[in-house]
């Protein structure tokens, strides 16, 4: 039987102008390979020896998805076991971090807004959870 391979995709809100886009989607590859170090692969060596740290040999799709899909996307992944870091809206609009736990701390989960979302899991459950969504362009 074929072994269920984890699976990583970040979903972005697909009406964020390029910029503000590619920022969500950085956020939240950096906050998933803190919290699952073990997604990187090998350092790479070129012809000469030099050695370049890993990648992710997997991939990592960044797809986009309506705003108000996110934070239902975001509920049926944690239903379904996947492992989620999402971005809140309030995220880009300070570059004070407290500030940004002080507004969530006053927001109810139900009203969050979201930028994005990263899914980890297994390829199924990922697969079901976003194969619907196209490549963010």
């Amino acid at each position: 039987m074929k072994q269920d391979i984890p699976r990583c995709v970040i979903v972005v809100d697909d009406a964020l102008p390029a910029g503000l886009a590619a920022n969500a989607a950085a956020v939240l590859a950096v906050t998933v390979g803190a919290r699952t170090p073990h997604v990187v692969g090998a350092d790479l060596v070129d012809a000469d020896g030099g050695t370049h740290p890993g990648l992710i040999p997997t991939g990592l799709p960044v797809l986009a998805a309506g705003a108000d899909a996110l934070p239902a996307l975001r509920d049926r992944a944690l239903d379904a076991g996947v492992d989620v870091v999402d971005f809140p809206a309030f995220g880009q609009q300070t570059t004070d971090y407290e500030a940004v736990r002080a507004h969530v701390a006053t927001v109810p989960a139900a009203e969050l807004r979201y930028l994005g979302l990263a899914l980890q899991g297994s390829r199924r459950a990922v697969s079901r959870l976003t194969g619907g969504l196209a490549l963010l362009r």
